[in-house]
C-alpha cells in the first residue's frame, strides 16, 4: 500500500507511518492507537488519517456536510456520542465515523452499529474501563550485568545492533573470556570455539544467541508487559466482566502479570527475594553483628575482675603487648563468645545458609577490642551475593521471558479488544439514552415518526415528538417558536446518524441516501450587497450541481470533518441531497425575498433534491412559483394565558397560521369590528 496515496499524507507523515509494525492494517481498521504511537503523529492527526483511509477504501469524495451549519450539526452530534465514552482512545475513534454519501461505507458503519446495540453498557464494565489505555512501548532497557563476547569483528557488529541493551566486547582468547566474567555476572560468549573452555564464573557459549534475543535480555520482553502491566491488568478485567471472547487465556496472563513489578524486576521466587534482602541488608548486618560483639564483650569484662601480678605486667610491656594479648589472656573465653554471637547474629540476618561459612569468616578469631569485621571477607561476600543474586534474576526474567515472548501480540489484540468495546458501549449508551433505532434506507426523501432532538436546550425525557416526511420541495410554516427550527435541526440530526450509519432518536425513520446535507441557518439581519450576491452564488451552485452541471464555486476553506464542503455535491448518480433552510427572506427585503426563493425552489423541483424551507412567506412564494408547492404547517392550537399552544408534527398540506394572526384572531374574538377586519386581510 503507497501510505502516500491516503489523502492528507505526506512524505514526512508516510515515513512516520513507515516505522509501524502493520501500518497499512492500522489504517484498514481504523486503529488510531496505533497510529498515534508513531513518530510525531498525535491522537488528533492519527483519527483524520484514519479517517481518510476510510474515505480512500470507499472511494468517498467526501463533502456530505456542505454548509456550516451541516457541519456544526455532525460536530453537536459527534460530541454527544464522545460524551458517552470512557477512555481518550474511544473518544478519538469515534471521529472515524462521518456522514457519507457512499452507500458502502454508510453500510460498514451499520454492521458496526448493529453489533453495538447488542452490547450492554453496564455500569460495571464502565469502570473497568477506566483504566484500559492503548499499550505502548516501555522505555529503552540498559542491562550491565551481563555481555556478549565474540572474537570477530563481523559478529561483533551484527551483536550490537541485533542486542543493543548489552555490552559486546572482542576477545582474543579464553583468558579475555575470564577477564570479562570477573566483572559480569554472566558472560555469552557467540564463538563455538569457545565451547568446552573451562573458565570461573557464569560463562555460556550460545552461538545462536543473537538468533533468540530474549534468552541474551529477557528485559526486553518483559520491559513491555511491567510498563503495560496496568492497562492489560485492566483489560483482564474488562474482558471479564462483559464476558468477552478473549485471545488468550486470561487467567494464564494475569498470573504472568503477577511475577513482574513495575520495574520489569521478577517477584514471587522465595531464593530470588532472600538473595536480594541479603545484599542489600549486608552492611547494617555486619555493622549489627559488631555491636552485638562489642556489646558482650563490654559486659563481660565489667562483671570481671582482672588482677596481673606486677612481674607479669612488666613482663608483657617489655615484650610489647598490647591489650589483644591482655584478652587473650585473660578473656578468650568471653571473647570467643563474643564472636561467635556476632557470627550468629549475620548468619541469621543474611538469611542465606549457603554463606554461611563464608559470612562466618566475616569475623576472625584474632582478639581485639573493639571487635571488627574483616572487610575483604565482606567485600567478597558482597560479590557472591550480587553476583548470584543477579544470576538468579537472570534465569528467572528468562523463564518468565519465554512465557511472554509470543504473547505480546495477545496483549496488543486483548486491550485493543477492550478499547473497541467502549466505542461499541458509547454507541450502546447513546441509543439507550436517546431511544434510538437503526433507520431504514430506501425511496426519495425521509419519513420520521416519534422523533425527538438531543439537540434542544431541554431535558430528553421533555422533548415532543414529531412526525414528519418529505418526498421533493415543501415549503414549512407555522408560528414563531413552534418548533420550524427545531424541526430542521431534527431533520439534519437524524440524516447525519443515518448516513454515519448509527441509531436514530426516532421511533421509525425512512431516509433517502443522499450525497450531501445542505443546511442553511436563518441569517442574522439583512445582508449587505456583497453577502446577498454570495449567498446567492451558493444556491446557483447548488441547483447546477444537483442538476448535474458545474461544480460548486469555492467559497474558502470548510472544516467539514470529510472533505471541502465544495468538493462534490453530485456523486455520479449514487443519491440526490437533501437542502433544509430556514427563513432564507431574511437575507433581503420581503418581496425580492419571495421571488428568489420562489425561483430556487422551482429549480430543485425539477431534480432528485429534497428540500425544506421554513418560511413567513408561503403565499407569496406559491404566487412567484410556476410550480406547484407543497406547503406543510406547525399549527398552532391557540393562545392561553398568552402562551402557544403547539401541535409539534407538521401537518401535511398545512398553510399554518402565523403568530400576529393568531394574535388578531384572539382579539376578534373578544371584540368585533376593526379586528374583524384586520382578521379578514389574512385570508
Amino acid at each position: 500500500m503507497d501510505l502516500e496515496s491516503v489523502p492528507g499524507v505526506g512524505e514526512k507523515t508516510a515515513d512516520a507511518l513507515a516505522e509501524l509494525d502493520d501500518p497499512e492494517s492500522a489504517l484498514r481498521e481504523g486503529d488510531v492507537a496505533t497510529l498515534a504511537s508513531a513518530p510525531g503523529i498525535s491522537d488528533g492527526r492519527a483519527a483524520r488519517i484514519a479517517r481518510a483511509a476510510v474515505r480512500q477504501r470507499h472511494d468517498d469524495p467526501g463533502g456530505f456536510a456542505a454548509t456550516p451549519r451541516a457541519q456544526e450539526v455532525y460536530r453537536e452530534v459527534l460530541s454527544l456520542l464522545q460524551d458517552r465514552t470512557v477512555t481518550a482512545y474511544a473518544e478519538r475513534r469515534l471521529e472515524t465515523f462521518y456522514p457519507s454519501g457512499v452507500p458502502s461505507r454508510v453500510e460498514e458503519a451499520r454492521g458496526f452499529a448493529r453489533e453495538a446495540l447488542d452490547r450492554d453498557p453496564d455500569e460495571e464494565v464502565r469502570g473497568a474501563l477506566a483504566g484500559v489505555e492503548p499499550l505502548a512501548d516501555p522505555p529503552d532497557v540498559r542491562v550491565r550485568d551481563r555481555c556478549l563476547a565474540t572474537t570477530d569483528a563481523e559478529t561483533y557488529a551484527r551483536a550490537q545492533e541485533a542486542v543493543p541493551e548489552v555490552s559486546v566486547e572482542i576477545v582474543d582468547d579464553a583468558r579475555g573470556l575470564a577477564d570479562l566474567a570477573r566483572g559480569y555476572a554472566t558472560v555469552v560468549a557467540l564463538d563455538e570455539a569457545f565451547a568446552g573452555v573451562d573458565v570461573q564464573g557464569d560463562v555460556r557459549v550460545e552461538p545462536d544467541a543473537l538468533g533468540n534475543p530474549e534468552r541474551v535480555v529477557p528485559e526486553r520482553v518483559l520491559a513491555f508487559f511491567a510498563h503495560n502491566r496496568t492497562r492489560l491488568r485492566a483489560a483482564i478485567e474488562v474482558h471479564r466482566v462483559a464476558d468477552l471472547d478473549p485471545p488468550c487465556d486470561l487467567d494464564e496472563l494475569a498470573a504472568a502479570l503477577d511475577r513482574i513489578d513495575e520495574d520489569g524486576d521478577v517477584v514471587g521466587d522465595e531464593r530470588l527475594a532472600a538473595l536480594q534482602t541479603a545484599v542489600d541488608d549486608l552492611d547494617a548486618a555486619v555493622g549489627t553483628a559488631e555491636s552485638v560483639a562489642n556489646d558482650r564483650l563490654r559486659a563481660a569484662i565489667e562483671e570481671r575482675d582482672v588482677t596481673i601480678e606486677g612481674a607479669d605486667l612488666l613482663s608483657l610491656v617489655e615484650q610489647g603487648a598490647g591489650v589483644d594479648s591482655l584478652l587473650q589472656r585473660e578473656l578468650a573465653d568471653e571473647y570467643a563468645d563474643a564472636v561467635a554471637a556476632a557470627r550468629d547474629h549475620l548468619v541469621d540476618a543474611l538469611g542465606v545458609e549457603d554463606y554461611a561459612d563464608l559470612a562466618r569468616r566475616a569475623f576472625p578469631d584474632d582478639p581485639t577490642f573493639p571487635v571488627e569485621h574483616d572487610e575483604g571477607v565482606v567485600s567478597r561476600l558482597r560479590e557472591e551475593l550480587t553476583t548470584a543474586r543477579d544470576r538468579r534474576a537472570t534465569e528467572r526474567k528468562r523463564e518468565l521471558a519465554a512465557e511472554l515472548a509470543d504473547r505480546r501480540p495477545d496483549a496488543e489484540r486483548l486491550a485493543s479488544g477492550a478499547l473497541e468495546l467502549d466505542v461499541e458501549l458509547a454507541v450502546a449508551r447513546f441509543a439507550r439514552d436517546f431511544d434510538c433505532t437503526m433507520p431504514e434506507f430506501g425511496g426519495s426523501g425521509f419519513e420520521i415518526e416519534g422523533g425527538r432532538s438531543p439537540l434542544l436546550d431541554v431535558p430528553f425525557d421533555e422533548v415532543e415528538p414529531v412526525d414528519y416526511g418529505v418526498s421533493g420541495v415543501a415549503l414549512l410554516t407555522g408560528v414563531n417558536s413552534g418548533g420550524k427550527t427545531s424541526t430542521l435541526d431534527l431533520m439534519a440530526l437524524v440524516v447525519t446518524l443515518a448516513h454515519m450509519g448509527l441509531p436514530v432518536p426516532v421511533e421509525r425513520a425512512r431516509i433517502e441516501h443522499v450525497t450531501a446535507l445542505h443546511y442553511h441557518a436563518k441569517t442574522q439581519g439583512t445582508l449587505d450587497a456583497g453577502a446577498f450576491e454570495a449567498t446567492l452564488r451558493q444556491f446557483g451552485s447548488l441547483v447546477g450541481d444537483v442538476r448535474g452541471g458545474d461544480a460548486a464555486e469555492p467559497d474558502g476553506e470548510s472544516d467539514d470533518p470529510n472533505g471541502a464542503a465544495d468538493e462534490v455535491l453530485a456523486n455520479g448518480g449514487r443519491g440526490g441531497v437533501l437542502v433544509l433552510v430556514d427563513e432564507l427572506e431574511s437575507i433581503t427585503e420581503p418581496g425580492a425575498s419571495a421571488k428568489i426563493m420562489a425561483g430556487i425552489l422551482e429549480a430543485l423541483a425539477d431534480t432528485d433534491a429534497t428540500a425544506v424551507f421554513v418560511t413567513h412567506l408561503a403565499r407569496e412564494i406559491r404566487e412567484s412559483a410556476a410550480a406547484d408547492l407543497a406547503v406543510d404547517g406547525i399549527e398552532a392550537e391557540g393562545l392561553v394565558d398568552g402562551e402557544l399552544r403547539v401541535e409539534r408534527s407538521p401537518v401535511k398540506g398545512k398553510l399554518a397560521r402565523s403568530t400576529p394572526e393568531l394574535i388578531v384572531e384572539k382579539l376578534a374574538d373578544e371584540r368585533e369590528g376593526f379586528y374583524d377586519e384586520l382578521l379578514g386581510k389574512f385570508e
